[in-house]
């Protein structure tokens, strides 16, 4: 399953179009990019380089959890959202520092709420998540087993606007899988994280609907490698793959929001070397 990433890596480097970006920094760019990964073959979680998991999990939670301010993010130690949300990022939408807005946990949770007039959200929105492992649960046949992270009416409201946009489950013999349309991509730092995230999210509604976890299909839009990560794509492609290593959840959960970071435990990731790369904002 590494390997996939691993070609797509190497596509970016050999067939990627030269683009500019937002950031300024430049990418190699595709459009249009799957790939899958079977969740009965270990935990993807890449080792070609350490992926921090600690911070996969902490973030997951905190999507789970509808919670859109860093500070609980900070009280656990986990950083990668810092960078959107300084005070000076936080100003362009009139909100305290920290104060995210509407970025995945208010979608996942409050999809749609009522704006008050203090730019806060009333608590009258749609809760995808609940309604998701319902529907999994009661109709697991059903096609309709979607998440969106995409509100058109608010994109434009938050400093980085969802990226991994729209997911759906699917229950086939016992097994749910899950695929995740991504709309950006940044393949090096992000992608990584994406992977472990959904499988994690993945095997987390698996357990509380009463199924064993499946495939995850990641599908892209806009995939891309940084101008500034090419040296460092180029020694991960190096690298030989390692056997991917076992999740274990705490059997005793079977609500998906009593999750816990205590409830998550690998066993056997012996990873390459972290290779440290500058995250575009």
């Amino acid at each position: 399953m590494e390997r996939s990433y691993l070609r797509l890596l190497a596509r970016l480097l050999e067939e990627g179009n030269e683009r500019q970006d937002r950031t300024g920094t430049g990418t190699r760019s595709l459009f249009g990019h799957q790939m899958r990964h079977d969740l009965r073959e270990g935990f993807p979680l890449l080792t070609t380089k350490k992926v921090h998991f600690k911070s996969v999990v902490h973030e997951l939670l905190w999507f789970v959890s509808g919670e859109t301010h860093v500070g609980p993010l900070a009280d656990a130690g986990v950083k990668i959202w810092n960078e959107w949300a300084t005070a000076e990022q936080t100003a362009r939408f009139g909100r305290a520092e920290g104060d995210l807005g509407p970025i995945y946990g208010h979608q996942w949770r409050n999809f749609g709420a009522t704006r008050l007039a203090d730019g806060s959200f009333a608590r009258d929105g749609g809760d995808q998540l609940a309604g998701l492992v319902e529907g999994i649960r009661e109709r697991p046949e059903s096609r309709r087993h979607l998440v969106t992270g995409w509100n058109p009416q608010e994109a434009n409201d938050v400093a980085l606007p969802p990226c991994h946009t729209l997911f759906q489950f699917y229950v086939h013999d016992g097994r749910l899988s899950c695929q995740l349309y991504q709309r950006s991509a940044d393949v090096f730092l992000g992608v990584p994280f994406n992977i472990a995230s959904y499988a994690l999210l993945t095997h987390m509604v698996a357990q509380v609907t009463g199924l064993a976890a499946g495939e995850f299909v990641h599908s892209f839009g806009d995939v891309h490698l940084y101008a500034n990560h090419v040296e460092q794509a180029k020694m991960q492609l190096a690298r030989e793959p390692r056997p991917f290593p076992t999740l274990h959840l705490d059997a005793s959960v079977e609500d998906l929001f009593a999750f816990r970071f205590e409830h998550v435990r690998l066993e056997g990731y012996d990873p390459h070397p972290r290779i440290k790369a500058p995250v575009a904002v």
